[in-house]
């Protein structure tokens, strides 16, 4: 998870990863001193709003296109903060080059959170498109729209080739590489509860288990690099008619 915007008082902040951990699934709104005021001095540091309900929706999608688009476009604002500008992918090579250009590249949102969603992922070598995937679902959450991202990435390349996986969520980087193996030891589950998304977290665990030669690294989110911004606009492909 990038750097967010806070609703109140428009400044940036970034969740502390003890709130993160403690609330698998959360999209802090509210940076830590608005989230005490508005719970009147009390709370969790790390932002205020509410935790998103279970969802259930599927995390699908096809390559090369959605897989049912949503009624209506974004209502402003990036679900999870940061800031959404919804390019084609021809606006997004015209007005970025700056950033790594090996490897894939994944990002995923909800819009709002939960509410219809995508995810895009885009194989990248040289700087130039391999190949790329992205979908989406009416009713989901961003944090699940990252993990499928990962998922997807993970079919574009074929097993035994040496690749590094671009998200700019930092929950889905530490799920997968730090806290999942602790669940799995634990029969999956967590020690203040039910792992959140777990149909998604269990078989991308096992799958990157499987393939030593995958990298997954944690990438800013809008800031400038030019295929996070790819990424970015596949996984708001759904909202436009042009891609």
């Amino acid at each position: 998870m990038g750097e967010l915007t806070c609703v109140d008082c428009g400044r940036g902040f970034t969740p502390s990863p003890a709130v993160l951990e403690r609330f698998p699934g959360w999209t802090p709104s509210r940076c830590a001193s608005c989230h005490r005021q508005h719970r009147g001095g009390s709370g969790a540091a790390g932002g205020g709003g509410q935790r998103p309900r279970p969802d259930g929706g599927r995390a699908g999608g096809r390559r090369g296109g959605g897989s049912g688009r949503p009624s209506g476009r974004p209502g402003g604002g990036r679900s999870g903060g940061g800031r959404e500008e919804h390019l084609t992918l021809a606006e997004v090579l015209e007005r970025y080059t700056d950033g790594p250009d090996e490897g894939v590249f994944t990002d995923g949102s909800a819009i709002p959170n939960p509410g219809p969603g995508g995810w895009g992922a885009v194989w990248v070598r040289a700087g130039e498109v391999v190949d790329q995937a992205y979908g989406s679902d009416p009713r989901t959450t961003n944090n699940r729209m990252e993990l499928t991202a990962i998922a997807g990435a993970l079919e574009l390349v074929p097993a035994g080739t040496p690749v590094t996986i671009h998200t700019d969520s930092n929950l889905a980087v530490r799920t997968l590489t730090e806290w999942a193996a602790g669940w799995e030891r634990r029969g999956w589950t967590r020690k203040t509860g039910p792992v959140e998304n777990l149909d998604l977290v269990r078989p991308l665990f096992e799958a990157l288990r499987t393939r030593p030669e995958v990298d997954l690294v944690w990438i800013k989110a809008h800031a400038g690099n030019r295929w996070n911004e790819y990424a970015d606009a596949l996984a708001t492909a759904w909202a436009r008619e042009e891609l």
